[in-house]
């Protein structure tokens, strides 16, 4: 079955929750994960960078996918993050993490190395040839340092079999708009700029992977099929409350705000592993003002 199919909709990037001693909180990611799932959304992703992934070892990510997996227990598909800058340690690790019940395998861009387009494209052709569930692109310049151009992309959806999809989050409208023109008709195209969703289901992208949906699940997620229905009277109405929360989720750093927001709401503790900290206390009051006025 088709990508496109089973990953339509939203997918929610979850948080690793920490305790206060910074060990990972099982507890308060099962409660996450009941959420999210009880609001509406259509997949969990694991190890997403929301997940705090770079500050997680191998034990700790395969501890969180078994967990995951347990927890959900099939009521909606499982996506596994698993990306890097180093190809050949990517590919021991699809050979050794527990992938064999998720659905797909997000992996982002490498980071920090810049390779040129050829180097993007032949490691996710090792990866491809490597992994047994299917790729799917994570294009996010912003943190890595090197966009995936639209090129690059199609290259890869049209010649190698095992890359399902993308999530794009270049934050660049015209290159979301030259992938989904030119994509193979089974290609998944999601967003992963939650503040451009709306628009973006305009020009025909499948879904989202999402920050927002941890915290706004059920609000977000209607807005999202809203517009995969092409209801934007609906999809605007539901979108337009949420605008302050894109803001307030990403003006220092992610996940710190919508760490900030679950334990507002009570279900997580506000703790993040270092070099990220909580949100500053001019920005966790305007969290709190928020869900007051909401």
């Amino acid at each position: 079955m088709s990508l496109q199919n089973i990953l339509r909709g939203t997918g929610v990037a979850l948080v690793t929750p920490f305790d206060a001693n910074s060990n990972i909180d099982f507890n308060a990611l099962g409660k996450v994960i009941d959420f999210v799932i009880d609001g509406g959304v259509e997949y969990v992703v694991s190890l997403g960078t929301t997940g705090e992934t770079p500050t997680l070892d191998k034990q700790e990510k395969k501890d969180i996918v078994n967990y995951t997996f347990e927890k959900v227990a099939n009521r909606v598909p499982v996506v596994v993050g698993i990306g890097g800058n180093n190809t050949r340690e990517l590919v021991k690790d699809l050979e050794t993490f527990p992938i064999d019940k998720a659905a797909a395998v997000l992996s982002a861009s490498p980071y920090y190395s810049k390779p040129s387009q050829e180097g993007i494209y032949q490691h996710y052709k090792t990866l491809a040839a490597a992994s047994p569930k299917p790729i799917v692109l994570y294009n996010v310049p912003g943190r890595t340092g090197r966009n995936m151009e639209a090129a690059t992309t199609l290259r890869l959806a049209h010649e190698v079999e095992n890359i399902g999809g993308i999530k794009e989050a270049g934050n660049n409208m015209v290159q979301i708009m030259q992938i989904l023109a030119n994509r193979p008709k089974d290609f998944l195209v999601v967003s992963g700029d939650d503040d451009l969703v709306m628009p973006q289901l305009a020009c025909g992208i499948d879904g989202v992977i999402s920050v927002a949906a941890n915290c706004f699940p059920k609000i977000f997620s209607e807005m999202v099929r809203a517009g995969l229905q092409y209801d934007f009277t609906t999809a605007q109405q539901l979108n337009n409350p949420l605008l302050e929360v894109y803001h307030l989720l990403f003006a220092e750093n992610n996940p710190a705000g919508v760490k900030a927001f679950l334990n507002e709401l009570g279900i997580i503790e506000n703790n993040l592993r270092l070099p990220l900290v909580p949100l500053s206390e001019g920005l966790h009051q305007k969290v709190k003002d928020y869900l007051e006025k909401l």
